[in-house]
């Protein structure tokens, strides 16, 4: 199931951009991916879902979001070898939520190109923090290359 929600809520600071963060959500369980579309669309997110590991790569692609987040325990494709696969082609901001509460597994996650780690469940204005502050990394990171750009063609 693949779906995208395109409202948003009123920002919390003037200098963030008026459009909203694209937010990709890649979670084998439906009510996990709907639970996170009703905690995110009222923060100004544009939340796009996906049930399945593969879609989510070429989702990736098409809408090209500031912040994915996933799950690691998916049927047909894990959330290491999701890390894995998504490092080779973006450095797009990577924010694993799991249930899985072991010793080592966030350094595993972290290590395969994670660059966060929630265990579930978290407070909902945790999860809002962690994804606002890899979104303000990734917009800035974007400005950072549209200026690098810019120069070059100067």
């Amino acid at each position: 199931m693949v779906s995208s929600s395109k409202k948003g809520g009123n920002r919390l600071a003037s200098a963030q951009l008026s459009e909203p963060t694209r937010i990709l959500v890649i979670d084998d369980d439906v009510e996990t991916t709907e639970l996170m579309r009703i905690i995110l669309d009222p923060q100004a997110f544009e939340v796009f879902t996906t049930n399945s590991g593969i879609t989510g790569l070429e989702m990736i692609e098409q809408i090209d979001p500031e912040v994915v987040v996933i799950d690691l325990m998916m049927p047909e494709i894990d959330g290491f070898s999701l890390c894995r696969r998504i490092r080779e082609f973006s450095q797009v901001p990577i924010l694993v939520l799991s249930a899985i509460n072991k010793p080592g597994i966030a350094a595993e996650a972290l290590e395969t190109g994670a660059d966060d780690y929630l265990n579930k469940p978290m407070k909902s204005n945790l999860l809002i923090a962690h994804l606002n502050k890899l979104a303000r990394r990734s917009k800035s990171i974007q400005c950072g290359l549209e200026r690098k750009d810019a120069d070059n063609l100067a």
